[in-house]
């Protein structure tokens, strides 16, 4: 008798004991068949186009955050130039204002990253318009304006100011020449 028969207790039955449920190499089933009801284990994983799909999902959720990053950080950009130029159009009115004359001066910021433009000019009083003049040594006010540009390209982006400056002419109010 063969010795893998009767460690079994098949004792006197053979190969013929199997009956088609034993495998060729053990001479009967594994327990893995036997557990589940005799079919062969499925294996553990993902099919190809679970992965495709799954990367493409990836591709696209990365797509819109990089997308989404990118604008963040040029309105940051953008809004940090705004600021900068706001910042140097309040300096310009604040040094040209103690005395202001009617005309127009120009400049660079920065290297040249900031342009300029301050003008300067005697301001139309909408109540003065019937032809009345003011005197030649009377208080006035002037129009200052300040255009800021930046940018690439010439005609980037853009902070204009405008106030008004109250002038007394010298010697006007008693003051003597």
């Amino acid at each position: 008798m063969n010795a893998r028969f009767r460690a079994r207790g098949m004792r006197g039955r053979g190969a013929a004991a199997c009956a088609g449920s034993c495998s060729p190499a053990l001479g009967r089933r594994p327990r893995a068949l036997r557990r589940l009801g005799g079919s062969a284990p499925k294996a553990a994983g993902f099919t190809l186009i679970e992965i495709v799909v799954a990367f493409a999902i990836l591709a696209l959720g990365l797509t819109l955050l990089i997308g989404t990053l990118s604008g963040a950080t040029r309105q940051l950009r953008q809004a940090g130039d705004a600021g900068r130029a706001a910042l140097h159009a309040q300096s310009l009115l604040d040094e040209h204002a103690l005395a202001p004359e009617p005309g127009e001066t120009d400049g660079v910021l920065e290297n040249g990253r900031y342009r300029w433009r301050l003008q300067v000019a005697p301001w139309d009083d909408p109540a003065m318009r019937s032809g009345l003049q003011p005197a030649g040594n009377a208080p006035r006010l002037l129009r200052v304006q300040v255009r800021v540009e930046w940018g690439a390209g010439g005609a980037g982006e853009h902070l204009q100011l405008a106030t008004l400056r109250y002038l007394v002419p010298r010697g006007a109010a008693g003051e003597t020449p």
